[in-house]
């Protein structure tokens, strides 16, 4: 249950980092400001301002990492055989009753 709930936030929060990288500027939109190529985002200089888009990148960034560390922590504990799962029930199951005998021809 907590592996399932883990991978679906792992999906989202990888989906969520592509989405926002690809909405972000690329920093070779300002390699054309030193040269007086047209309006460009070099008002608050070489680094440029922090965007909210950037902050969240880096917060969905440590959320994938953390939950990268806890899927992968998850993954070489060993299985627990009381969680009543398929392996577990088949590990209790009781071995079949042999086969009876069969019956001999009597002796001459």
């Amino acid at each position: 249950m907590l592996l399932t709930a883990l991978t679906i936030i792992q999906v989202f929060a990888s989906l969520a980092i592509i989405a926002l990288v690809l909405l972000q500027r690329g920093k070779g939109a300002d390699a054309g400001a030193g040269f007086g190529a047209g309006a460009s985002g070099s008002v608050f200089g070489a680094r440029g301002a922090t965007t909210g888009l950037s902050r969240a990148t880096a917060v969905l960034a440590a959320v994938f990492m953390i939950n990268s560390l806890a899927l992968a922590w998850l993954g070489t504990r060993p299985a627990d055989s009381s969680s009543g799962g398929l392996l577990g029930e088949s590990a209790t199951q009781v071995a079949p009753a042999p086969a009876p005998a069969a019956p001999q021809a009597p002796a001459p």
